[in-house]
């Protein structure tokens, strides 16, 4: 092993370089291995542990380690100081170790062990662990500059702690106040259509007033339509639900992906004769394993988001059979949705911004058909590219093939 360099090699410039790497924006294990490679000219060691206490528990987990010397051929087989790690934390003060005598046949058994306290927060919660196999012994001025290293580990510690943390609180946050949009938005969804029903149904039932058949058919069609956007919102809420938890019922069975597809389309052109589909469907397509009515309710959801979303546009489905999985290109040719957002469409909640004072919905549809998807052990994958629309990519697995092989080739 190389021997370690003299205090007087431990200058300013080197602690301000080690300094400047704690300092950078870089994940942590970046940071830890451009600390310890820049400390490696001037502290040698073989190998290195840092372990951490977890918060809820008393078991010590390592969460970097690495192997510079001796030790890097041997791997797990050698020592990697997990009794020293362990007592440090427990006795919450440095420990030092070495072997009573050094066996000169194989150096990888006579380690020579300074473990050293981190603090991440108020308490001692872990260790660093430095390992010379064979030695030779940690001096007392190399000692300090592993204090000194150690600190600087504990200031990238610290940092992505507080990252983590940030990145909760932004999650929480967001959620938050997705709930909360949600609720608003619930609650002015559920006041319109009940407000239609009760105004117009109090109008019908006025006894200083006779309607005729025509305007009491207009009234009663009114009356019909908020009902289905009521039942619409209620029923979309329940699968949410059940899908969240779990609960869902899924019924498998052999299904033919055109004729489910084609199906929704015929409906739809009966409530929507001014839509206008264009469909390619490969005459060779094999059936998959699936629930019809779960399906259907995907390409349902599609259509009545593209109806919403961009009315009037044209609806282009095609259906291939792709290697051993099914593909399905849903599009519509409708103003799309900006790259701002385009992320965000399949959470739970989530409504464009930018449309939703002028749009009823629940932000709920597109969440159910990733759920209802992903169930399917398949894949929806969303894109909008500029002047074409919006678009949804939908892979299935053919009824030939496991979910499992399926996975593998979509990745």
């Amino acid at each position: 092993m190389k021997k370690s360099t003299e205090t007087s090699h431990f200058s300013q410039e080197i602690l301000y370089s080690l300094s400047e790497i704690g300092s950078q924006n870089k994940p942590m294990k970046n940071l830890l291995d451009e600390l310890l490679n820049c400390s490696r000219d001037f502290f040698v060691v073989d190998n290195l542990a840092i372990y951490l206490l977890e918060d809820d528990s008393k078991r010590v987990d390592v969460i970097y380690a690495k192997a510079f010397g001796r030790g890097k051929a041997g791997e797990a087989d050698v020592s990697w100081g997990v009794t020293v790690g362990n007592q440090v934390i427990q006795e919450k003060g440095s420990v030092y170790d070495e072997p009573a005598q050094i066996d000169t046949n194989d150096r990888l058994n006579s380690p020579f062990t300074l473990g050293l306290p981190l603090r991440t927060s108020a308490a001692i919660n872990g260790a660093i662990v430095f390992i010379r196999f064979g030695g030779p012994r940690f001096t007392p001025e190399e000692t300090n500059f592993a204090v000194y290293l150690s600190h600087q580990v504990e200031g990238i510690l610290q940092k992505n702690l507080l990252q983590e943390c940030s990145e909760k609180i932004s999650k929480q946050t967001s959620m938050t106040e997705l709930q909360q949009n949600f609720i608003n938005t619930i609650s002015h969804e559920l006041r319109n259509p009940l407000g239609f029903i009760k105004g117009y149904t109090t109008t019908l039932l006025r006894e200083d007033a006779q309607w005729d058949s025509n305007t009491q058919n207009e009234f009663l069609r009114i009356i019909e339509r908020e009902t289905n956007h009521l039942q619409e919102l209620i029923d979309n809420l329940l699968d949410s639900s059940r899908l969240q938890s779990g609960q869902m019922r899924f019924d498998t069975q052999i299904v033919g992906i055109d004729s489910l597809i084609g199906d929704e389309v015929k409906r739809a052109l009966i409530n929507n004769p001014d839509l206008i589909f264009h469909l390619d469907f490969d005459p060779n397509l094999q059936s998959i394993l699936g629930d019809p009515d779960r399906l259907a309710q995907v390409f349902d959801n599609l259509i009545n988001n593209s109806i919403k979303y961009a009315p009037g546009a044209e609806i282009f489905i095609a259906v291939h059979q792709e290697r051993s999985r099914v593909k399905i290109d849903f599009r519509d040719m409708g103003p799309g949705i900006s790259e701002q957002f385009l992320g965000l469409i399949f959470n739970r909640f989530f409504r464009n911004p930018n449309q939703s004072l002028k749009i009823h919905g629940s932000g709920l549809g597109l969440s159910i058909c990733k759920e209802i998807i992903e169930h399917h052990s398949g894949q929806i994958i969303a894109s909008s590219p500029p002047g074409s629309g919006l678009s949804f990519t939908i892979y299935l697995p053919s009824i030939s093939r496991t979910p499992e092989t399926f996975q593998s080739e979509i990745k």
